[in-house]
């Protein structure tokens, strides 16, 4: 049914206003804006009158707790009932009336009506970027990477209204959010591995967390030489091995170097002990080679995908995201696990230039996002501050987290990675004695690896020992080895 009011006219071809006409009728007669609150933003609404009638029923429902149509009208000072008349060509509680009167669905279709309305505002914000960027693109003056930097970032922003709008609910009653969490524990029984998330395929840390878990963010610290990208590589390596499809975002590391750790760590598995320098070098035998290849069979089957790409922005990391979506959802799988290795090489954008901690903050505030709106376990590789060097005892603590607080924040997990080994190496005794003990208690940890979780908000900090041969990037439990 044609709602019976002077049609409205926008410059915009392919705007429906019928589908903004019946989502505020929906909710002037009903009177429920509840069920479209934090769903539904007046930016949703590409005809400016009914912006502000969708501003009017949220003021409305802020204040007395309903939209309904007299309790909306109050919203609107005398001076915007005669602009928006005016605009309207037609007395605004005419319209309104008529909004609320001619709603097709009611309350009831707003399941369907929402989703239509805000596909409208993407599809149309989508095509409004794609025409600035042609126009400016007719500018000999400007710059190409900026302009697809700017065009990236709009684009972003369209796609992650659109993602917010087609999450799940929110809210849930006491009683479903145990049923949850019941759920969720007994699943950990039937494993017998103690797992509510993803493995990181190391025996202790799972007991510890209980998996890596989707819609939460990891932040894993260390400082250089303590092997953060072997046990990230060998974590993804191992989620991908139990089912769950993981995505290695490397901004620092080239792909094909990754995959030479890789192998290496397959191998050792067979209790072959190829070092990742020789494999570099060439400097293997025709044994070693033979098992390295071998190795890469097993590599192949895994559905883990790696992205290498420096100086990466939070909105390009979110494309880069939906493209390995799109890859493994052609062999029936999905990203479940994000690694990125390191988030201090992300790409703030131009809003906090010259603040790093604000940059900083933008970045893990980002990262967070990604994981809750894609439902994915995040991991993020951290570089801890160098004030740690000045230390005797040089364990990580969570004051060590370098440029911003808010990693801490952001952070469901934060653990760093120790080990005594590296110092050691790098020291010389005040004479000889002292060199002697020094290399005996080198000898004595240098497979020693301290995974220590520092804050986890659904369980207990530890300190866990793993075994590790940084040589070979193999990090395996302690128990096996020592």
């Amino acid at each position: 049914m044609q709602l019976p009011v002077v049609a409205l006219n926008l410059d915009q071809s392919g705007f429906v206003p019928e589908l903004e006409q019946e989502v505020l009728g929906a909710l002037l007669l009903s009177g429920q804006h509840s069920v479209v609150r934090g769903t539904v933003r007046a930016e949703h609404f590409i005809q400016p009158v009914h912006r502000r009638i969708f501003e009017a029923i949220e003021m409305a429902a802020d204040q007395y707790g309903s939209s309904r149509l007299d309790l909306v009208f109050r919203m609107f000072t005398p001076e915007d009932v005669k602009r928006l008349s005016d605009d309207l060509k037609a007395p605004l509680r005419e319209y309104l009336t008529g909004l609320a009167g001619y709603t097709v669905g009611g309350a009831g279709g707003l399941k369907n009506s929402v989703p239509n309305l805000i596909q409208q505002w993407g599809r149309i914000s989508a095509g409004i970027e794609a025409d600035r960027v042609r126009l400016a693109s007719t500018d000999p003056s400007v710059d190409a990477g900026a302009l697809i930097r700017t065009a990236t970032r709009a684009l972003d922003d369209v796609a992650a209204g659109l993602r917010g709008a087609g999450r799940s609910r929110t809210r849930y009653s006491l009683s479903e959010a145990a049923d949850e969490a019941l759920e969720e524990t007994q699943k950990a029984m039937t494993s017998g591995a103690g797992l509510t998330g993803i493995t990181w395929g190391l025996t202790d840390v799972n007991q510890a967390t209980g998996g890596i878990h989707k819609g939460e963010m990891v932040i894993l610290g260390a400082r250089p030489g303590m092997g953060k990208t072997a046990v990230a590589l060998g974590v993804g390596m191992k989620a991908a091995r139990s089912g769950a499809g993981v995505g290695f975002i490397s901004l620092e590391m080239r792909s094909g170097r990754l995959a030479m750790r890789a192998l290496t760590d397959i191998a050792y598995d067979w209790n072959i002990k190829v070092p990742y320098n020789d494999l570099i070098t060439g400097r293997v035998n025709e044994n070693d080679f033979e098992a390295i290849v071998a190795a890469k069979q097993d590599f192949n089957k895994l559905p883990l995908w790696i992205e290498e790409q420096p100086s990466l922005s939070i909105a390009d990391l979110r494309v880069k995201l939906d493209r390995m979506q799109d890859v493994a959802a052609q062999g029936g799988k999905t990203i479940d696990l994000l690694i990125v290795d390191y988030l201090q090489l992300l790409s703030a954008s131009s809003r906090y230039s010259g603040n790093r901690n604000n940059e900083v903050s933008e970045i893990s505030f980002g990262l967070r996002q990604i994981a809750r709106e894609n439902n994915i376990a995040m991991v993020a590789l951290s570089q801890l501050s160098r004030g740690i060097e000045s230390r005797e005892d040089k364990r990580p603590m969570l004051a060590d987290l370098r440029d911003s607080g808010s990693l801490e924040q952001d952070a469901d997990t934060v653990a760093f990675l120790y080990r005594e080994a590296y110092y050691l190496a790098h020291q010389k005794g005040k004479d000889p004695d002292a060199d002697m003990e020094r290399l005996d208690k080198l000898a004595e940890c240098e497979n020693k690896l301290e995974f220590i979780i520092a804050k986890q908000r659904n369980g207990s900090v530890r300190t866990i020992d793993l075994f590790v041969d940084i040589a070979s990037s193999a990090v395996r439990n302690a128990v096996r080895y020592f």
